[in-house]
Order: structure tokens, then sequence, then C-alpha cells
């Protein structure tokens, strides 16, 4: 299959490696070193899934149609990238790869003529270098869209990723979305202060506002509608009962989840673009919550106040302490 895969970082090089390893005709998009890397030597995949060189066709935009498309792009990125590649990608079927949202809809307003389905992957990769990409947990990806039935196009599409990596087909894809928002909020703390979530969770005054920006995400979730669905250990049920808890006993399911998943030594995607000097996704996580709450009549004061806090660090350009994080209202 012809496969076009915008955006050649973590995840879009993941993903571009192994569909080039099981023998799909993949291109993708990049710039600056990474672009020149890919050219001089390929993608260069190790960890979990073996270690991979995919020579695959790369340029700054897509020059070849494709069948299929990955949008890997960060979130903040996306409508743009989509943008520019608009003229050979609508009409593809167009699978969007990111935290938050609003990626799918951002999609099928750029794309009339495209089927646009979303992914969430819970793989654990890092774009180590130009062309570098190592990934550090392999794990299997839902793809779906809306809340209803995943629907045959989701389940065909399934089929082909999973030739590469394992995907599978999800009813009640918003639930998921939603769910995944939640975990997602264990990233804005540890990027502020600048340690890892293992650090977070034992300090009783970070774990509290990490703790205070998931219930506040789940009380919105509610308010909007959603039924969440299960992910991470995460389900409907538990989190339902998580926000109807105290602050003070809740702090157990993101001590929990961190522990679960393995995360003690993970400073999280938000820290990592931070450390690189690139833009950070918390407007589309974070602030995604505060927007959803504002639709919902609702106030967010303590997600609204991190999203203030990472964009203070992006303007700096150093953590701050740890009591700018405490006990946030």
């Amino acid at each position: 299959m012809e496969i076009g895969i915008i955006g050649a970082g973590a995840l879009g090089g993941t993903f571009a490696a192994l569909l080039d390893r099981v023998g799909h005709r993949v291109e993708v998009t990049a710039r600056g070193d990474g672009l020149a890397a890919i050219r001089s030597a390929g993608i260069r995949l190790t960890g979990a899934y073996g270690d991979v060189t995919a020579r695959v066709t790369a340029n700054e935009r897509l020059t070849r149609r494709p069948e299929l498309v990955l949008v890997c792009t960060k979130a903040q990125d996306a409508e743009a990238a989509v943008a520019a590649n608009r003229a050979l990608v609508d009409g593809a079927t167009v699978v969007v790869v990111q935290n938050g949202l609003e990626g799918v809809d951002t999609a099928e307003r750029l794309l009339p003529s495209s089927t646009c389905l979303g992914l969430l992957s819970l793989i654990a990769a890092d774009h180590s270098g130009p062309g570098l990409v190592h990934v550090t947990a392999a794990a299997e990806s839902g793809l779906g869209r809306g809340d209803g039935p995943a629907g045959q196009t989701a389940v065909r599409i399934a089929e082909v990723l999973s030739e590469a990596v394992p995907v599978r087909a999800i009813d009640d894809f918003r639930g998921a979305q939603w769910t995944k928002l939640v975990v997602n909020m264990v990233n804005a703390v540890p990027a502020i202060v600048g340690v890892t979530l293992g650090e977070v969770v034992a300090h009783p005054g970070l774990l509290r506002t990490l703790t205070a920006s998931m219930h506040e995400c789940v009380r919105v979730g509610i308010a909007r509608g959603v039924r969440f669905g299960s992910l991470n250990g995460l389900d409907d049920t538990g989190l339902r009962a998580f926000a109807s808890s105290s602050l003070e006993d809740a702090t157990s399911v993101p001590s929990d989840l961190v522990a679960r998943m393995g995360w003690e030594t993970n400073r999280g995607s938000t820290q990592q673009s931070l450390r690189r000097g690139q833009p950070t996704e918390i407007d589309f996580l974070n602030g995604a919550v505060v927007r959803e709450a504002t639709a919902a009549g609702l106030a967010a004061p303590v997600n609204a106040a991190l999203v203030g806090l990472v964009h203070e660090v992006e303007s700096l350009g150093h953590p701050l302490p740890a009591d700018r994080v405490i006990d946030l209202r």
C-alpha cells in the first residue's frame, strides 16, 4: 500500500520504519536536520520492536498520492501540516495519531473527501536525534472515530497497520480519547518542575496538584456526557468513583497509574519537548480540559494554572520551583 506519514518524529518514525519493514511503500514528511538525516541514512529504529533501518522517501511535503495517511505531528502543528499536504491527501483514508481531543475534527474540516480516523497509541518512543527513534515500550493501539461502533473502515485499516504493529479497532473512540486525556494529565507537573514522575508521586504537594488536575479532567468529561473507555488500567466505573472521592483519597489513582505502567523514571512528552527547546502540546492537553469545562459551564482553575506555568517554562527556558505548583486553585 502507498502510505504517507506526515511528521517523522517519535511515533511517525516508528510507524514508518515498521510499515516499511513489512513491505509497504512509505513516504514521510520532515524538515531541517531530520529530513537530511532520513535522506542520508534512513530512519533508524531501536528498542522494543527490534533494530530497523528504513530507507523511506522523505520530503518536506508528500510528493506521491497515498492510499493511507498517518498524521503524526504534534497537535499544535497538525492543522498547518495537513493543509500543506491537502492537495494530495484529500480523498485518502487519514489516521490522526495525536494526543488531545481535536485532531480528527481538524482533519475532517480540512479534508472533506477523506474518511478520518483517530489512533490512540500507547507506544513509548523517544525521538533521540535526527532520524533516530528508540522505542522503550511496545503496546497495542486503538483505532476508531466518534461515539459509536468502530466501523468497517477502521477494522480494515487496523488489519493493515497490524501487519507492522498491533492495532485494534475500538468502539466509542471518544470515550477512549477522554481516558487518554486523563492519563496525559501526568505530563504538566513534572515538566514545570523538571523532575520524573516518580519524584512527583513521592512529593505530597506535587502529587496533590497532579491529582487535582486529573480530578478536574474527569469531572469535566462527566459533565460533557462522556463514558470513559478502558485504557491503562482505568475505566468508566473507576474514574467516576475517582471523581466523587476527596482529593486526599484520590491520590492513589495517579500513584498507582505510575507504578502500574513503570513510569517512575519517565519525564513525560511535555518535558521532552521543553528539553529540546520545542513548543509543547499543553494547549491540547490541560488546555483541552479548560475549553471543555467552559463549554460545560464549568471552571477548571488547576488545569488553567498548569497551562500558564508550562508556557512560563517555555518562555524562561528552565524549570520552576516546586512551590509554584503546590495547592493551585
